[in-house]
C-alpha cells in the first residue's frame, strides 16, 4: 500500500467516525414516567425494551449510575445456558435461551451469541450421578443434555487432560450443544439501541439517591438530576439489589460477594467450547479475540467491592493448568470483580414486593448474564400487567417463608 493511500485510509477513516449517529438519544430527564428502571445494565435494558415491544409502554426512563452496560453486564465472564435442575429454573432460563436463539435478528444488533455447547465436568462418581440426575431432568423438559465419556469428551474438546493419573480425573461429563456464549457489551448496546428507537429515555450518569412513597404507595425516585414522579418503580441493580429495596425499608434475603475472573493473552483458535468444573472450581472458553477467558466461584466473604486478589488468581490458575496442560505457557493479560447478589436457594427474584410500586429484579448469583432476554421478557411482563407470568412466579419473595425454596447449587456449577 502506497503513502498516500494509507493517509487516505486514515483521514476517510476520521471522517467517517465523527459522523456516525448516535446509537442511542441522550435525552434530558422528564418530570413524570409510567415506569422508571434503576439500573441500566443487561436486565434493565432488556426490560425496558420488552416493555415497549410487548406492552406498548413507551414512557419509560432507564436509570443508570454510571454509563451503559458498565456494571456486571461488562464484568461476567459471558456464558449462556439452560441446563439446570429444578422445572422453575428450567422455564426461565430455557425460555431465555430461545430468545437468545434470535436475538441478533429481533433486535437488529449482532450480540455475537455463539452457541459452541457448555460441558460440566465430572470427577468422581458423585458427579457423575449428579450431572445424570440433571441430563436426565433436562430431558423431561425438553432441554437438549447429554452424558459424554471420556473418550467423546477427548474428541469434542482436545486440549483437555483426561489422563487417569491426573490429581482430578475426568470421569465424565455433561453436554449441552446449544449452550455458548454472547458478548455482553453488544447486549446491552443492542438493548438500548432498541429501547430507545422505541420512545424509552435511557439517563446515564444519574444515581438514584431515594424513593418517595405516600401510604405506602411508590410515588417517586429521587435522583442526583432531580425527582422524578413515577407510580412504578422496578431494580434491575445486580449487587445493589439491597442497598435499592432499603429505599423502601424493604429488606431482601441476598448476600452480595465479588466473583473474580481474568484473561490470557490472545492466541490462536484452541477452545472451541466452554468447560465447566465444580470440583476444579473453574470455568474457561475462548473469546473472539482470542484471550481465554476464566472464572471461579464468588468470594465467601460480603463486600461490594470490585477488587481481585492474586491468591484467586493462583488457585483458578492452577485448576485451569490441572485441566488444559497447554495454558502452563500463557500470560495473564488482566483481572477484575463483578458483584453478585446472591439468595440463600441459589435462584433469583422476580416479583412484586410488597411495597405497592416497587418491584425488584435479583439475586441471580452468577446466573444474571445468560437470563439477560429470559428475565427482561418475564419482568416486563410483571410490570406492566402487576402480576406475574407463570415461567417467574415461583421466583418471589413468598417462598421464603413457606418454603418453597428453588435450590439450585448443585446445578449453577462453581458458582455457589
Amino acid at each position: 500500500m502506497t503513502r498516500y493511500s494509507i493517509f487516505s485510509l486514515l483521514r476517510g477513516a476520521r471522517e467517517y467516525h465523527e459522523n456516525w449517529p448516535r446509537a442511542w438519544r441522550a435525552p434530558e430527564l422528564k418530570d413524570a414516567y409510567d415506569v422508571v428502571i434503576i439500573g441500566g445494565g443487561g436486565h434493565g435494558l432488556a426490560t425496558a425494551y420488552y416493555l415497549a415491544t410487548e406492552h406498548g409502554i413507551t414512557n419509560v426512563a432507564v436509570i443508570e449510575k454510571g454509563w451503559i452496560g458498565g456494571g456486571n453486564t461488562g464484568r461476567n465472564t459471558t456464558i449462556v445456558r439452560s441446563n439446570y435442575l429444578w422445572d422453575e429454573s428450567v422455564a426461565i432460563y430455557e425460555k431465555s435461551l430461545e430468545l437468545w436463539e434470535g436475538l441478533s435478528q429481533e433486535i437488529n444488533y449482532n450480540v455475537m451469541f455463539s452457541q459452541r455447547g457448555v460441558m460440566n465436568l465430572a470427577h468422581n462418581q458423585h458427579d457423575l450421578r449428579e450431572l445424570s440426575r440433571r441430563v436426565n431432568a433436562n430431558r423431561l423438559n425438553g432441554v437438549d443434555s447429554e452424558i459424554l465419556t471420556p473418550a467423546e469428551i477427548k474428541a469434542f474438546c482436545p486440549i483437555i487432560n483426561i489422563a487417569p493419573t491426573s490429581r482430578y480425573p475426568v470421569l465424565g461429563a455433561s453436554l449441552q450443544r446449544r449452550g455458548g456464549v454472547a458478548r455482553h457489551d453488544a447486549v446491552a448496546w443492542g438493548f438500548a439501541r432498541g429501547a430507545d428507537a422505541r420512545g424509552v429515555d435511557i439517563i446515564q450518569n444519574c444515581e438514584v439517591t431515594g424513593i418517595r412513597r405516600e401510604g405506602g404507595r411508590v410515588t417517586g425516585v429521587e435522583t442526583s438530576k432531580g425527582f422524578i414522579k413515577t407510580g412504578k418503580v422496578a431494580s434491575a441493580t445486580a449487587g445493589h439489589s439491597s442497598v435499592i429495596a432499603a429505599m423502601v425499608d424493604l429488606r431482601l434475603p441476598i448476600e452480595s460477594h465479588p466473583l473474580q475472573a481474568l484473561v490470557s493473552e490472545p492466541i490462536k483458535p484452541v477452545l472451541d467450547t466452554v468447560v465447566m468444573s465444580g470440583s476444579v472450581h473453574v470455568y474457561i472458553s475462548q473469546s473472539d479475540r482470542g484471550e481465554l477467558v476464566m472464572g471461579a466461584g464468588i468470594d465467601h466473604h460480603l463486600s461490594y467491592a470490585q477488587r481481585s486478589g492474586l491468591h484467586t488468581v493462583e488457585e483458578m490458575m492452577a485448576s485451569v493448568i490441572e485441566l488444559i496442560p497447554i495454558t502452563s505457557r500463557l500470560r495473564m493479560m488482566r483481572q477484575w470483580a463483578g458483584i453478585v447478589d446472591t439468595c440463600p436457594d441459589a435462584s433469583p427474584l422476580v416479583c412484586k414486593t410488597p411495597v405497592d410500586g416497587f418491584y425488584v429484579n435479583g439475586g441471580w448469583g452468577t446466573g444474571g448474564f445468560k437470563a439477560t432476554p429470559g428475565a427482561g421478557w418475564v419482568y416486563a411482563y410483571t410490570i406492566a400487567r402487576d402480576q406475574p407470568h407463570e415461567i417467574n412466579a415461583p421466583f418471589n419473595l413468598e417462598r421464603f417463608s413457606t418454603g418453597a425454596l428453588i435450590d439450585e447449587h448443585g446445578a449453577a456449577a462453581v458458582a455457589h
